[in-house]
C-alpha cells in the first residue's frame, strides 16, 4: 500500500524561500517512506502583483524552482507532482504549469491549467488569471506512476466536470487537484466539490492547498485533502497551518468501488 505525502504551504513572495520549503518537504517525505509527495498550485511563487512577480517569472528551462526540485526528487529517489509554477512561455502571457517529476527527477508530464479564475466575489476579492495567463489546450495523466494512472489538473478546474469526465475516461486512478482556493469559496465548495470529483472518477482525489496569510495580502482556504474512490475524506490538513502530512493510499479500494457503481462503465454519451 504505497504512502502519499502532501505539502500544505503558505507560499510567499521570495522564489528561494519556496524553494526551500519544498526541498526539505521532498527530504521529509522520503525519509517518512512516501512514494510521492503533492504540492499546491503556485509553489514556487504567490504573488497577486504582477508587475512585481515578473522579475521572478522565467521560462521552464530557466526555473530554479524546478531545477531544484527535480535534483531533490532525484537524490531522494521519491516521485513529486509539484502542483505548479508559474512560467514565462514567450507568448506575452505566462502558464500555470503543473508537473510529473519521476524518482530520477526526469519530467513525465506536464499539465497547463486550463479553466482561468476570473471572477468578483461578494467579499470584494476580484481576479482576472486570464489578463496574465495562458489557458492549457486539455486533459493529461500519466501512467505506471506509483500510484497507477496519475491525471492532473489546478485549483479552479475542479468546478467543470467535463475535465475529469476526461480523465475518468482515462481511468486515472488518482487524481491531483492543487490549488490556492480563496476563503470563501473554500468554505462554501472546496469539500463538497473534491468529494463529487472523487465520486464521478471513481478515483482517489489528493488536493494539496496553499493556506494562512500570504506576503501579497491574500488569505488562502488550507484543508489539503486525500479522498478516496468512495467520497470518503481520509485526509483533512485543516486551515490553521502550512506543514507535511501523510496518508496511506490502498489502490485495492479502486476496483471494489468500480465493481459496486460502475458509473464509469455504465457512462453514455448524451446528445445536445
Amino acid at each position: 500500500m504505497p504512502k502519499i505525502a502532501l505539502l500544505q504551504m503558505t507560499s510567499g513572495i521570495d522564489p528561494d524561500a519556496n524553494t526551500r520549503t519544498l526541498v526539505e518537504a521532498i527530504g521529509q517525505a522520503a525519509e517518512q517512506g512516501a512514494t510521492m509527495l503533492f504540492t499546491p498550485e503556485m509553489s514556487g511563487l504567490l504573488d497577486r502583483d504582477r508587475k512585481r512577480a515578473a522579475a521572478k517569472v522565467t521560462t521552464e528551462a530557466r526555473s530554479p524552482v524546478l531545477a531544484a526540485v527535480r535534483e531533490a526528487a532525484q537524490a531522494r529517489n521519491i516521485w513529486v507532482s509539484l502542483g505548479s509554477l508559474a512560467l514565462d512561455t514567450g507568448e506575452g502571457r505566462w502558464a500555470n504549469r503543473g508537473f510529473a517529476i519521476d524518482g530520477e527527477g526526469a519530467i513525465r508530464a506536464r499539465y497547463d491549467k486550463i479553466h482561468m479564475f476570473d471572477v468578483d466575489l461578494d467579499s470584494g476579492e476580484s481576479w482576472r488569471e486570464s489578463n496574465a495567463y495562458k489557458a492549457g489546450g486539455g486533459a493529461v495523466s500519466v501512467p505506471d506512476t506509483p500510484l497507477r494512472r496519475l491525471g492532473l489538473t489546478i485549483c479552479y478546474d475542479i468546478r467543470f466536470p467535463a475535465l475529469f469526465d476526461a480523465l475518468g475516461r482515462e481511468s486515472c486512478d488518482v487524481i491531483a487537484i492543487p490549488a490556492a482556493f480563496t476563503v470563501p469559496t473554500g468554505k462554501a465548495h472546496w469539500h463538497v466539490l473534491q468529494r463529487a470529483r472523487a465520486i464521478e472518477a471513481s478515483a482517489f482525489v489528493v488536493a494539496a492547498a496553499q493556506v494562512g496569510e500570504h506576503d501579497d495580502g491574500r488569505r488562502t482556504y488550507g484543508h489539503s485533502l486525500v479522498v478516496d474512490p468512495w467520497g470518503e475524506v481520509l485526509l483533512d490538513m485543516g486551515g490553521d497551518a502550512a506543514g507535511l502530512a501523510f496518508c496511506d493510499i490502498d489502490l485495492a479500494r479502486i476496483a471494489e468501488v468500480r465493481a459496486q457503481v460502475p458509473s464509469l462503465a455504465n457512462r453514455r454519451q448524451i446528445a445536445n
